[in-house]
């Protein structure tokens, strides 16, 4: 069984870094008044609010945790929308925030530091009828428990406090989720759990399976960013689970990781998801959420950013609020009729083109095109080379890849899912790790890239001038073990390969394997 499988480590207090203002543990009610700043360097309320803090809730198995609500003052009954992940719910006001919101080039007044990390601002919700639950989920600061990672327990803990939220005389029992990244992946775990008072949510690009875009992408260990995960957040007085431990113990698919990927035909709350092209940890599982949820009210933005710039900026508020006005306030407004898709073009040379309509992705008139890999010559043709010709390189010698190019002789639109058919031996090995970079050149064969994020500074450049970052959109990616290269016939399509990661086919000396690798979306 899964909780077999569960791998823990023990947890630490929260460290001074990611301790907020609001951070201590003190029960109790109060009234911030219009114009109340929690620090000097955040915007002030525009309203009164009611901030009950430290409110305790139990959970169907007897485990206390703590939320944050902010709601507007007054009797009228009003809908909640909540913040679910293992950063503290006190953390706005942290010194590890405020650092993040200057990496990417935002100033810590576009928000009142009353929101948790990643998550909406009480300041402009309750100023518009809504109440704001900021939840320390189980085992995390002073919630009792062990806490998980991106789990279907953290699903059903999330059905318990909506349906504890829609019962207190202040709800009107409509509940909302929003969040990015870890808060936009629990919304996957919760709405698979038909809490009946979920009414609407809002993922804005999260993972949405553990292994295959988190730590085993493509079949290949990959823990960097699950060690600063579990290292970095989880701060509580249990245990937090050890996913790091779990990729050296279960390589392959097992119930574990089953139990990491939301059961996607149960979600069939209305849904607004926000994606981008440029997030190598979000992206896959952002469009691969919103192919496979059944809900039926579904609507998908890609934008040409990052994000948190994305997510605070004041006309994407705006129109979240009609999304959420629609299905928590009950307003006949317009939003029914907004596109179902809205995608984005990426020029990187200043000129992308954002909020194009469709009513699906790839759009429709796109022709899927296959492009050949001519060995003789290393270009992309879209005839097939009429002779045998193999492009090798040497793993541990330079160059260690091979390239080849296409030119266009007028202007042409990429977009939707590539991938990448090959042809593929290891000499003198019996595996390979593939690496495939769909990249676009300018007129000379340079390598165009673009930030996503406002911050242009040199520092900016010492992060994401080698390598692969969020911060900046070199191309569309994808890698693949080649000893994993099976095919799960039920999930895999003709526009998108999925591998089922569940055996391990080495390849014999001389062997010539055929092989599918997804890449990330595009335009």
């Amino acid at each position: 069984m899964t909780d077999d499988q569960r791998m823990y480590v023990p947890s630490t207090l929260l460290p001074a870094p990611r301790t907020g203002i609001l951070t201590p543990f003190e029960p109790g009610s109060r009234t911030l008044p219009a114009g109340f700043q929690v620090a000097p360097m955040f915007k002030p309320l525009p309203v009164d609010i009611v901030f009950d803090r430290d409110v305790a809730v139990t959970l169907r198995d007897g485990t206390t945790i703590h939320l944050d609500v902010f709601r507007p003052v007054g009797t009228e009954e009003v809908p909640v929308i909540i913040a679910w992940s293992p950063y503290g719910k006190g953390q706005g006001t942290s010194a590890s925030v405020m650092g993040i919101f200057g990496l990417v080039g935002l100033d810590n007044s576009v928000v009142s530091g009353l929101e948790k990390f990643e998550a909406l601002d009480p300041a402009y919700w309750c100023a518009r009828g809504y109440a704001i639950a900021n939840v320390d989920v189980r085992g995390v600061v002073d919630s009792d428990g062990d806490s998980v990672l991106w789990d279907r327990q953290e699903g059903r803990d999330c059905y318990d406090v909506i349906e504890w939220i829609a019962e207190q005389e202040w709800c009107s029992g409509k509940v909302g989720m929003s969040g990015t990244s870890y808060l936009a992946v629990s919304q996957w775990f919760t709405a698979a759990e038909q809490p009946p008072h979920l009414a609407a949510i809002n993922p804005w690009e999260g993972v949405s399976d553990v292994y295959r875009d988190l730590v085993l992408r493509g079949g290949m260990p990959d823990s960097g960013f699950a060690a600063q995960l579990q290292d970095g957040s989880f701060f509580g007085k249990g245990r937090k689970e050890d996913i790091i431990g779990e990729v050296e113990r279960y390589p392959l698919i097992t119930e574990l990781w089953e139990n990491k990927i939301p059961e996607f035909d149960k979600i069939t709350v209305p849904a607004y998801i926000v994606a981008s092209y440029s997030n190598t940890l979000h992206t896959a599982g952002t469009f691969r959420a919103w192919r496979r949820i059944a809900s039926e009210q579904k609507w998908l933005r890609i934008h040409n950013s990052q994000e948190w710039p994305d997510f605070y900026d004041e006309a994407n508020v705006d129109d979240l609020r009609r999304f959420f006005d629609h299905y928590l306030l009950g307003q006949d407004n317009d939003w029914e009729q907004t596109p179902r898709v809205r995608y984005s073009l990426l020029d990187l040379e200043g000129g992308d083109e954002t909020g194009i309509a469709s009513d699906t992705f790839p759009p429709d008139g796109v022709t899927p095109t296959k492009y050949y890999l001519d060995g003789r010559r290393r270009t992309l043709t879209t005839t097939a080379p009429t002779d045998e010709v193999t492009a090798a390189y040497t793993v541990e010698s330079n160059p260690n890849a091979v390239s080849f190019l296409a030119s266009f002789d007028e202007e042409t639109v990429l977009v939707g899912y590539p991938k990448a058919h090959l042809w593929v031996e290891a000499t003198g090995s019996d595996d390979m790790d593939l690496f495939v970079l769909v990249q676009k050149l300018d007129a000379y064969g340079t390598p165009l890239q673009a930030f996503t994020v406002p911050n242009h500074s040199a520092m900016a450049h010492d992060l994401t001038d080698h390598g692969a970052t969020v911060l900046k959109y070199k191309g569309s990616d994808g890698r693949l073990r080649v000893s994993l290269r099976h095919l799960d016939d039920a999930l895999a399509t003709d526009d998108v390969p999925a591998h089922s990661f569940d055996r391990v086919e080495k390849l014999a000396e001389g062997e010539i394997v055929e092989i599918e690798i997804d890449l990330l979306p595009l335009g």
